[in-house]
């Protein structure tokens, strides 16, 4: 290989629509529209929007919704919102291929979510259910077994009783 074809590539490399943090996005990904940073939504509106995302498998961008409301929420419910948007991203890697990636945002999410106060039920979030389903897409990832499409969009609250 010769430097103007490592010039080329790198330009090509370059020319990849980028996420909000500026790394390239993997080829073929869609040029979705970036959710701002400063995004400030009720807690209520935040779990509904990410839902919906989740639902329509754009598990990123809803990584990037509970990553607004985790650096912009109050300090108190940070680990909540920063456990719920590793568990999107850890989606994302399961979406893209990337099951060692998805393995370890996994294990974070719901460490994160298990460590967060028990006797804190914010906004009706399913903290019990998503662990429950975070293990059950680690152990498919660890046994090499594929996942199902509908696998991929959890349910982030609880059902009302």
């Amino acid at each position: 290989m010769i430097s103007r074809d490592r010039d080329a590539a790198g330009r090509a490399r370059n020319d990849r629509p980028r996420d909000r943090l500026g790394r390239p996005l993997p080829p073929g990904s869609p040029g979705v529209a970036r959710i701002p940073d400063d995004l400030d939504l009720a807690p209520q509106q935040t779990l509904a929007f990410a839902q919906q995302l989740l639902d329509d498998g754009l598990a990123f961008n809803a990584h990037e919704v509970l990553e607004a409301a985790w650096k912009n929420g109050p300090v108190a419910e940070r680990m909540l919102w920063q456990g719920l948007a590793q568990y999107a991203v850890g989606i994302t890697h399961i979406q893209r291929g990337n099951t060692k990636g998805a393995g370890l945002l996994l294990r974070r999410a719901s460490e994160r979510l298990d460590a967060y106060p028990a006797n804190a039920q914010q906004h009706e979030v399913d903290r019990a259910g998503l662990i429950a389903h975070a293990r059950t897409l680690l152990s498919a990832l660890d046994a090499g077994a594929p996942i199902a499409e509908d696998q991929l969009s959890p349910s982030l609250r609880r059902e009302p009783t």
